[in-house]
């Protein structure tokens, strides 16, 4: 298997020190790399170790998302935890080394199309690092060269949001129209096609972002939503890029995940693995782990989202509150069954339940990432392939914008949303737009939203993207961080003190109890104790608000005779979120180096993340 992720160093040129200078390199170690085809190819390699490792990707949504309880809160939304001084990422190297291969790739002894090809690339890797720096801190200095020691721009001021973000879209719209490579049999190399999608999530992120934060900028949100809508629907039009289907509505699309070859139908670019090279990941590691991870489960909140599969919301069924694990999975979008495990779900071939011995804290564990063999549990050891890119993406963008602008026709629906649905199993709403608002959608999630497209796309983007990293950006495009603010519920207990087979597998699972004598009694009730254990946890739990421990705490649910399970409610009151929390502040030292920087707004002279 090919090698994929490059973490080739061109001697010479690949620059490790922090400041935007370098030093001046030797002309012929320059000719070496720019006079041929070879040497443009070996140099380009440097910039894919800009893009996050396998292990980055797996974990990548376990904190700063409003679907996940986990066991400590990320200091950016912890109060009181997070200032100038702890802030990070205000790192230039990478940028310098693709300025650097930009000014210098002009040797005539190279055509210009190989050159431009390579040039593409490079603009697309700047585009990607400063997609990243606008996201995190807004304004920042636009470099479109490699600096001296004397330059000026050393100590420049921010440039504007605006014009940094215009930069960005012509390195993309010069990526897509020079990159010549539009097939990759190993999925794993920026492509013309890999550039596309690119830019129309950038131009879907910096519409949004224009419009939900009322930026009175030059370019007004209108124009990049066209140009989400521009940049998707060609790359739709002409890649050949399809869903991937063929191993049916109850597999396909956890396959995207699991193989060790990327499902290049689908994926237009991941992040491979391989062992024999020894580049390995550790999602299985992570995501079943009761120690080396953060034991991130799943919401009910979320859990709620997924449609029945006749297309109806879960939450309008009667009874919906207090249906138990099992019930509560049956007739779902086979995305929920691909997502958690749910009742079925095997491991080496043996039926296996939701862990709550080891992980899962509110019944809804995480297997999505993971392959299913429980051998690459206790290490990295992982080789499948996670996606960058994946044409899914690309229809969510195409149908959220053209929602946005209000141009969403039934035939954009049934090719976006309804062909995605499909492919998970769902038979009812699929060709035509919803006329309709689903109200628990709209009153826990999106109470300022009321058209009935925009609320399914931001649904089904949820539920499709979940775990790839999305959720934290979506939240802040829409102004949504407040909902990482959310109470963590868990699944329905019909009763406490008593067994549970949550799979109806023939065996129990988890007793919750409340003392001692609750828990001889359940015991007794498992027939023989000594057999059971081995695979019936014990959770003691408090019921309310509980003591400032980390204990399981379990909320009465109102009307009903049972439970929900919750997680640190005690501890809701630590997380804040306050509007200066869409951008992060400047690390403290860069104000230091360069009195020209301004720091942002609510983040200035120490100030930390108080809910304000």
């Amino acid at each position: 298997m090919k090698k994929i992720i490059y973490l080739i160093l061109v001697v010479g040129i690949y620059f490790t020190s922090c400041d935007l200078y370098e030093e001046p390199q030797d002309a012929a170690d320059k000719d070496a790399i720019f006079s041929s085809q070879a040497g443009l190819q070996t140099y380009a390699y440097s910039f894919y170790n800009m893009l996050p490792s396998g292990s980055d990707l797996n974990q990548i949504e376990t904190d700063l998302v409003d679907f996940g309880a986990i066991n400590n809160i990320n200091t950016f939304i912890s109060k009181n935890s997070y200032s100038e001084t702890s802030s990070s990422g205000w790192s230039w190297t990478d940028l310098r080394n693709i300025n650097y291969f930009i000014e210098n790739c002009t040797n005539e002894a190279v055509s210009e199309t190989v050159r431009n090809n390579y040039i593409g690339i490079a603009r697309f890797f700047r585009a990607w690092f400063y997609y990243d720096k606008v996201t995190t801190f807004g304004d920042v200095p636009w470099i479109d060269k490699p600096l001296d020691i004397d330059d000026e721009e050393l100590y420049a001021a921010r440039n504007s949001r605006e014009l940094v973000m215009e930069k960005v879209y012509e390195d993309l719209q010069f990526a897509c129209n020079n990159i010549t490579t539009t097939t990759d049999a190993t999925g794993s190399l920026v492509t013309k096609w890999v550039a596309y999608a690119m830019a129309a999530r950038v131009c879907l992120f910096e519409g949004t972002f224009r419009k939900y934060h009322n930026l009175s900028l030059t370019t007004p949100a209108n124009t990049w939503l066209q140009r989400a809508v521009t940049m998707s629907e060609y790359l739709m039009n002409n890649s050949g890029k399809k869903l991937y289907t063929a191993t049916g509505v109850k597999k396909s699309y956890r396959a995207l995940f699991t193989n060790d070859n990327p499902l290049t139908d689908e994926i237009l670019m991941a992040a491979c693995s391989n062992s024999s090279l020894g580049v390995l990941h550790h999602a299985n590691w992570k995501w079943t782990s009761p120690t080396y991870g953060n034991r991130f489960s799943m919401t009910r909140s979320f859990i709620n989202t997924y449609l029945q599969l006749n297309g109806t919301p879960y939450t309008s069924k009667t009874g919906w509150e207090t249906e138990a694990f099992y019930d509560e999975c049956q007739n779902r979008d086979y995305r929920l069954s691909q997502t958690i495990r749910t009742p079925g779900y095997t491991r080496d071939g043996e039926v296996t339940a939701p862990d709550f011995a080891g992980y899962v804290r509110t019944g809804y564990q995480p297997m999505k990432l993971c392959v299913d063999g429980k051998s690459y549990d206790n290490a990295a050891l992982n080789t499948n392939a996670l996606p960058y890119f994946r044409y899914a993406e690309v229809l969510l963008v195409y149908a959220e914008a053209k929602a946005e602008l209000g141009t969403l026709t039934d035939a954009d629906w049934a090719k976006t949303i309804g062909a995605l649905r499909s492919r998970a199993g769902i038979t009812g709403g699929i060709s035509t737009k919803p006329t309709t608002v689903d109200s628990y959608l709209k009153s826990y999630y999106f109470p300022n939203i009321s058209d009935p497209s925009l609320l399914e796309i931001r649904r089904e983007r949820a539920i499709e993207l979940c775990l790839e990293g999305f959720r934290f950006d979506d939240l802040r495009r829409w102004k949504c961080g407040d909902l990482l603010l959310k109470s963590w519920y868990g699944m329905y207990v019909p009763q406490l003190n008593v067994p549970i087979d949550l799979d109806k597998s023939g065996t129990y699972d988890v007793i919750f109890y409340t003392s001692v004598t609750g828990l001889t009694a359940a015991k007794a009730l498992t027939g023989d104790w000594n057999t059971a254990k081995t695979t019936c946890a014990t959770i003691y739990v408090e019921e309310g608000a509980g003591s400032s421990k980390q204990l399981q705490l379990v909320e009465k649910v109102s009307g009903a005779s049972g439970y929900y399970l919750t997680w640190d409610k005690p501890n809701d009151y630590k997380r804040v979120w306050g509007n200066k929390q869409y951008l992060y502040p400047i690390p403290s030292t860069v104000m230091v180096k360069n009195p020209n920087i301004v720091q942002n707004t609510g983040w200035e002279n120490g100030g930390t993340n108080d809910g304000n």
